[in-house]
């Protein structure tokens, strides 16, 4: 049975593939002609080049397919044209839900994310919290929940569609990176002096690929299961990477609205310049509220077992600095055991 992975050039997507490949499964993966495949150069193998915007080559991408992980998303928290998530993560999603029911797929897994539940109630959200599209803060956030709800309208109308929802993942080649990779990445390099009261649930990104085969595997159609492992503040996150690295961690607490006046400058300034934004104003306005939830479900369902989150956060601070993106002074000054 061939596989295909959409988003296997992006850091979840890279993580499904090499696992599924090393179950020694044939499978295709979905490539952009502008993607770099460094994530997995070293994995065999089939390529189609399209996009989901392309309709025509989603047809080519799934001939002969059986089962779909869709991990591919436009995750961003600023864009210079924000139409363009919309359309990669709605129509996109859209555009391949269809291209899956012309060719008879038997399974589709769907990744959303916690940030279309992860809203503020006063019981901890899980994957039957009923969140509404004006609780999304953002057009990322507001774009996987429209796709979401497509994936499961699809589910209700027939396709055999079944919804993961990571967390937020944290592990070894995460090569862009991701926004939370950058929190990361800013640790290590010394350029975050201070932190918000703030705090998400954090996953190996290695167990969030592996909860993605468990869903395909003991999923049930048209359901969602949230793939996590800790609720961490930003906080415990920041103490947790200095004592991974030695390094002193960020002992300045910012307010709100102290870092959110600071996001509107950086913006402002980073449009004059033509340049991204080193500080998102909705990446603020998104930690004004903790994204903790209750990832019981999957552990209870599918027997998903992920580790504790610092040996990811080790092996993620162990890759970027083999991988020069961290800064020679400050890799000098880490103390990582051996």
């Amino acid at each position: 049975m061939t596989t295909l992975v959409t988003g296997a050039a992006g850091f979840l997507g890279s993580h499904v593939a090499r696992q599924l490949v090393a179950r020694g499964e044939d499978v295709r993966v979905l490539m952009r002609p502008s993607s770099s495949n460094r994530a997995i150069r070293d994995l065999s193998l089939e390529y189609v080049t399209g996009d989901l915007r392309d309709a025509a080559s989603l047809d080519r991408a799934m001939a002969g397919v059986k089962r779909v992980f869709h991990v591919a998303a436009d995750y961003r928290l600023w864009a210079k044209k924000p139409q363009d998530i919309y359309d990669s993560n709605v129509g996109g999603t859209k555009n391949l839900l269809a291209a899956a029911q012309r060719a008879g797929i038997e399974q589709l897994i769907y990744t959303s994310t916690v940030a279309t539940i992860a809203v503020g109630r006063p019981e901890l959200p899980n994957e039957f919290t009923d969140a509404k599209l004006e609780e999304m803060v953002g057009h990322y956030k507001r774009s996987k929940w429209m796709a979401e709800q497509e994936a499961l309208q699809a589910a209700k109308s027939g396709l055999p569609v079944m919804v993961a929802m990571p967390t937020t993942p944290v592990g070894p080649w995460d090569w862009k990176p991701t926004p939370t990779g950058k929190i990361v990445l800013d640790f290590l390099n010394g350029k975050m002096p201070g932190y918000v009261d703030t705090g998400l649930n954090f996953v190996g990104v290695e167990d969030c690929a592996a909860g993605h085969l468990l869903v395909a595997e003991r999923g049930k159609i048209g359901e969602r299961y949230l793939l996590g492992a800790e609720n961490l503040t930003l906080k415990e996150l920041l103490d947790a990477l200095a004592k991974i690295t030695g390094l002193a961690a960020p002992a300045m607490k910012f307010p709100h609205g102290l870092a959110l006046g600071v996001a509107y400058l950086e913006t402002g300034f980073a449009r004059l310049l033509g340049r991204e934004p080193q500080i998102p104003v909705e990446g603020v306005k998104i930690a004004q509220h903790r994204m903790f939830v209750d990832v019981s479900r999957a552990q209870r369902e599918l027997g998903f077992k992920p580790e504790p989150v610092a040996a990811a956060l080790e092996r993620a601070v162990r890759w970027y600095r083999e991988n020069g993106y961290v800064s020679p002074r400050r890799a000098r000054k880490m103390k990582l055991a051996a």
